[in-house]
Order: structure tokens, then sequence, then C-alpha cells
């Protein structure tokens, strides 16, 4: 029975308060347009083992659209590098300031 009680209380708390709000973005996590995209070439290695997946990295890019550098955030270590040279030739458009851009890229062997 005390258990019982204490399940209800449980769940009326948690009707009442709520979800607990997510995180507010970061402000340097920005939404920049692509202005030119170079697509990833992929792995001869990993077209044979038919393997595909998302990539992601964080883009540094500079005020003028240039990509200063890539950070690889998860995917596999076969698709990362390709994902990395690819973004490295994109153009951004210009901005004020300098951005960090969040990017994925999904590779798939039937394409």
């Amino acid at each position: 029975m005390r258990r019982r009680g204490s399940l209800v209380l449980s769940l009326l708390l948690l009707c009442c308060l709520g979800p607990a709000a997510p995180a507010p973005a970061q402000s340097s996590d920005t939404v920049r347009p692509v202005v030119r995209k170079t697509m990833p070439r992929y792995p001869e290695v990993a077209k044979r083992m038919n393997l595909s997946g998302t990539v992601k990295v964080f883009a540094v890019v500079a005020p003028d659209g240039k990509v200063k550098s890539v950070e690889p955030v998860g995917g596999s270590p076969l698709l990362i590098q390709a994902a990395q040279d690819a973004i490295m030739q994109w153009k951004f458009a210009p901005a004020g300031a300098e951005s960090k851009e969040l990017i994925e890229l999904h590779f798939n062997p039937q394409q």
C-alpha cells in the first residue's frame, strides 16, 4: 500500500512539474548558408564493406566564409576523413564574425 502511494505521489509531481526545459543552444553554433558544397568521396574500403552511416563534425568558419578547421564529433573512422576533406572545401556566406557550424553528412554505398 505504501508503494502505491509513493508511486501515485511521484506521478503527480511529474505531471505537475512537467519535463525539464532543454538547455539553451550555445551562441557560437549558428546556421550560416552554404554557398558551395563539395561532396565527399566515398572511401573504397567502406564501399567494399557496404558501410553506411552519418558523420557529424563542427566546422569553424571564418568571417569571409572559408572553413578554417573541421572537428569530428561522431561517425565511423572510415568515413570521417572523407567528410573532413570535403567540408574543408566548402564555402559559407560571409558574416560579421567567426562561427562554429554543426554539419551532418550521410554516407550510403548504394548512392
